[in-house]
């Protein structure tokens, strides 16, 4: 059974505990969402950690994680449940070839149900267990899911026409996030607790660093922070997110780099910026502005 924190500090050491750096209006979102039993919606830019809280309360409950990632074209029964034709067909042929196969009773019964993620969640809830189910990039799927989806959240049951309703004993711990290239509709948001992720200033991200990649020099990782700054600041595509931080620290430390310096920089912009444009501007106004 799950060990639920009772308060906001509580949650917040955990999330320590399990290495994220959460400022304090994340982890009391993170507290009510648990003790309320709604889903926690997160929204923010790419890259920021709205992934990484999911993955972090799945340990820090020890509870399974379940990830449905969105795409556009998801179906229902892509996410929720498919029958195994392969083993229908199978045991059809044993029952027609004759024979003692006592164990094959009904086709249409669970075990021959394969279980995609929300019917998984819902199962392990109907258990009394609080699996973390992550629905990741909800704004990629198509609105007639979140229709479903909108549905699925109010009750926390899933109906199976041939075999039987499930029902949660307690709510899975859900947790949706939006990268937001599509506003999400209201009225599944009212059904959440809602939290926007930013950018973190130069102090989270000094905290990130020393978490995630304690390796890093305190002068290298403050330059990285600083320059990690300016690039969010400046008009670019699509400006860098944490997991570009950490990755460039990672790639710094892979060349031996111990301080920034306009070389080091403009031959890793690659593992920073992914549009060729971006890189031209930053060029352009000059590298060595990055943390002078």
């Amino acid at each position: 059974m799950s060990v639920i924190p009772e308060t906001v500090d509580a949650v917040q050491e955990a999330l320590v505990a399990q290495r994220y750096v959460a400022d304090r209006h994340l982890a009391v979102a993170i507290h009510l969402a648990l003790q309320m039993g709604r889903p926690l919606f997160l929204e923010g830019e790419a890259g920021v950690g709205k992934t990484e809280v999911a993955k972090v309360l799945a340990s820090m409950l020890d509870e399974e994680l379940i990830r449905l990632q969105c795409y556009e074209g998801l179906d229902v029964a892509h996410a929720l449940y498919e029958w195994d034709y392969a083993r229908q067909m199978l045991a059809i042929r044993l029952l027609e070839s004759g024979g003692d196969h006592a164990e094959v009773t009904d086709i249409m019964s669970r075990e021959f149900l394969v279980a995609r993620p929300l019917l998984r969640a819902i199962e392990l809830a109907a258990q009394g267990r609080r699996p973390v189910l992550l629905i990741d990039e909800l704004d990629r799927a198509d609105e007639e899911f979140e229709a479903y989806l909108l549905e699925l959240l109010s009750d926390f049951q899933v109906t199976i026409p041939e075999v039987e309703t499930v029902k949660a004993v307690v709510p899975p711990v859900v947790v949706i996030t939006s990268n937001r290239t599509r506003e999400i509709h209201d009225a599944l948001k009212r059904r959440c607790i809602y939290h926007w992720i930013d950018y973190p200033d130069f102090d989270r991200e000094m905290a990130i660093l020393r978490q995630k990649a304690p390796e890093v020099d305190e002068e290298l990782a403050a330059q990285l922070s600083s320059a990690m700054t300016v690039l969010r600041n400046m008009d670019l595509f699509k400006p860098p997110g944490v997991a570009e931080t950490l990755d460039w620290a990672g790639a710094l430390r892979i060349l031996g780099v111990h301080e920034l310096d306009a070389d080091a920089v403009d031959e890793t912009l690659g593992v920073v910026l992914k549009y060729q444009e971006d890189v031209e501007r930053v060029r352009a106004a000059g590298i060595d502005e990055l943390w002078s």
